[in-house]
């Protein structure tokens, strides 16, 4: 920690929001494959750098789509350099919900992996899922062949979509194969119920996954206690004895030489606490160079004037324009009415509408028509959006004419199913595969990312209003790791998957508060939980600062050999050039970086300083950084746990 640090602020803190250190992975090897054991889960199942399978794990759902939680005890653990043997016991234990299982995963010399669980439900509970789900890895598998048997016994030659699939591509399977390498093929075997596989790119999770039981099994389902659950999955190679090298090598990143594309608009939502900006607040946040500022208008409310008012305040005081969110219900008409008599009167920055209905998960033809219809009387050069506040997958199962749209829009968070960091780190390559459906079904109209948040706001599948949380509990959609050092690297990764794939705009978080990218001054309303410093900012916000200073410019796409551990988001603007770099792993890390020029300056953010930095952001943001020269265009960086740092040259 940082000398003269607050004691509350510790290593752990500022790298993950809470004082707990994170689970260690036990690396495992089944013959020619490699692989990691966390929490009951297998993950990242390689051929040499391939990956062939991303997880195995065993899902608890409640009849909300929550996930029950896992506690794993009295693990087990015999292995040899190509094969092992673990066993363990699992539970999940939340209100109702009291399920128990028995685990093994074993893993031989020839490649073969068996993840089983036997379990029992303790209790009587409601559920829509309780069993194994496999995940299938989106750049190993995206428009590749694979072969489908059936539970008859009938076989399928197909293929895993390459635009994200609306609905279930692979139904009532025994077993599914693709291939791995040349002359090498993976066969997963499914055995206790019926499996089917969906695209998880529909809540912006990089894979595809096969879970049982299916969907056309009305749900939720009634578990009686005493109910034996027990299902098992096999992994075998098939084919060509595999003869791969160790997956070795340090991240090598490299940066092009030509733009592609413009910089997205980047703005931020407006604070949800409904308190106004205070001016240190407002001072801050216009340094970050905003291209915009989400406000949420809920037209049946009597209070969305005063809403309108502050946002149009702020917006004004920050020099961006609105991003207007209306949801109108079936008296859409009235209040479209009375809402343009409100713009009239008060002449708000608007850039954007978002056309939204309180009752759809994907806005119909006929509410944007009549948005259209009224908003055009206030302003016909007024661009008009919809499609999803929910998820991409309700824009993609329910999709609008392209003709009633200036653009389309849908919400992205990267832990819709599961919340560690791993999941996190893994899904940020989806919202590039998101951008690219979104295009495609909507004939190439622009598409507006909105908001980007680390949790889901809200359970559209919850039944009745939002129950409180209990005191010192934080709110189901608030996460500790926004204030985290992990959390600006994820932002990293985030604004360079969009940029890249060519966003029009992006609108992240909120400005203040838990959600935002800056405590308020007067601090976290429950600080023995969420951990901030009053009146800092968060380390998030230089990555925003960082890219606001080339606000109109042009995105430089970058590549790297190691996505999981290093990414990297590169633009430029008027013969300047910039990349901001994230390690995204809880270690040091060697990387290299390419096409740099003959020199490079670099300024870094890590657990040396980053308790100066979030505390006198006007000082640390514009330093000018350490200079290096390079060696043929390259420069070679140890980067600290979860460092983020940004490089210049030109």
């Amino acid at each position: 920690m940082n000398a003269g640090a607050p004691a509350s602020l510790t290593r752990h803190i500022l790298f993950y929001g809470e004082d707990i250190p994170p689970s260690e992975p036990i690396e495992l090897r089944a013959g020619p494959l490699s692989l990691f054991f966390d929490q009951a889960d297998v993950r990242r199942i390689r051929l040499g750098n391939h990956e062939v399978i991303r997880r195995i794990y065993v899902a608890v759902r409640d009849q909300y789509w929550n996930t029950v939680p896992t506690r794993l005890f009295n693990l087990r653990l015999e292995a040899s350099p190509s094969s092992f043997c673990l066993t363990f016991e699992a539970e999940h234990v939340q209100k109702e919900i009291d399920f128990y299982w028995k685990g093994s995963v074993e893993g031989d010399s020839a490649g073969t992996i068996r993840f089983a669980m036997d379990g029992e439900a303790r209790s009587s509970f409601l559920t829509n899922r309780v069993g194994i789900c496999v995940l299938h890895p989106i750049t190993e598998c995206a428009g590749r062949p694979c072969i489908v048997e059936h539970v008859d016994g009938s076989k399928e030659t197909t293929a895993f979509p390459l635009s994200i699939a609306p609905h279930q591509p692979f139904m009532r399977m025994r077993s599914i194969s693709h291939g791995v390498l040349p002359g090498i093929s993976a066969e997963m075997c499914f055995e206790g119920d019926t499996f089917e596989t969906e695209d998880q790119r529909n809540w912006s999770d990089a894979s595809y996954k096969s879970y049982c039981p299916p969907l056309e099994i009305p749900f939720p389902i009634h578990i009686q206690q005493g109910k034996k659950v027990n299902h098992a999955v096999t992994l075998t190679l098939r084919g060509a004895e595999p003869k791969v090298s160790e997956a070795v090598g340090e991240p090598i990143l490299a940066v092009a030489s030509v733009p592609a594309g413009q910089l997205p608009s980047i703005g931020l939502g407006m604070a949800s606490h409904g308190e106004s900006l205070a001016e240190k607040e407002m001072v801050r946040l216009g340094g970050l160079h905003l291209g915009h500022l989400r406000v949420d208008l809920r037209l049946s409310q009597p209070d969305y004037m005063a809403v309108l008012d502050r946002a149009a305040a702020e917006a004004s005081a920050l020099q961006s324009s609105l991003e207007v969110a209306i949801f109108m219900s079936d008296a859409a008409a009235a209040e479209l009415q009375h809402l343009v008599q409100i713009l009239n009167r008060t002449h708000p920055p608007i850039s954007r509408c978002l056309v939204f209905h309180v009752n759809e998960w994907s806005t119909s033809e006929k509410w944007i028509k009549l948005a259209r219809s009224h908003l055009s009387t206030y302003n016909p050069e007024t661009r008009i959006g919809a499609g999803s506040n929910l998820f991409f997958a309700e824009l993609n199962r329910r999709r609008p004419r392209p003709e009633a749209l200036d653009f389309i829009c849908y919400p992205v968070n990267p832990q819709v199913h599961a919340s560690d960091r791993t999941t996190l780190v893994e899904n940020l390559e989806a919202q590039g595969s998101l951008i690219e459906s979104g295009q495609q079904l909507s004939s190439g109209l622009p598409v507006a990312v909105t908001p980007v948040t680390l949790k889901p706001r809200f359970n559209p599948a919850a039944a009745g209003a939002v129950a409180t949380p209990m005191p010192e509990k934080l709110p189901a959609n608030v996460d500790v790791r926004q204030m985290s050092l992990f959390a600006a690297g994820w932002t990293i990764g985030s604004m360079k998957h969009l940029a890249e794939q060519g966003a029009s705009s992006i609108t992240y978080f909120e400005t203040t508060g838990w959600h935002g990218v800056m405590e308020r001054e007067k601090g976290s309303p429950l600080p023995d939980v969420f951990r901030s410093l009053p009146g800092s900012v968060f380390p998030m916000y230089f990555a925003f600062f960082w890219v606001g200073e080339f606000a109109g410019g042009s995105v430089l796409p970058t590549t790297s050999s190691h996505p999981l551990k290093v990414q990297a988001f590169g633009f430029c603007r008027n013969g300047r050039k910039r990349i901001l770099l994230a390690n995204l792993e809880a270690s040091k890390t060697n990387a290299r970086v390419y096409g740099l020029g003959d020199s490079a300056t670099v300024l870094r953010l890590n657990e040396t300083n980053a308790v100066e930095a979030i505390l006198n952001p006007e000082k640390y943001g514009p330093l000018p950084g350490d200079a290096y020269a390079t060696v043929d265009g390259g420069l070679k960086l140890e980067l600290l746990p979860f460092e983020i740092a940004r490089i210049d040259f030109s």
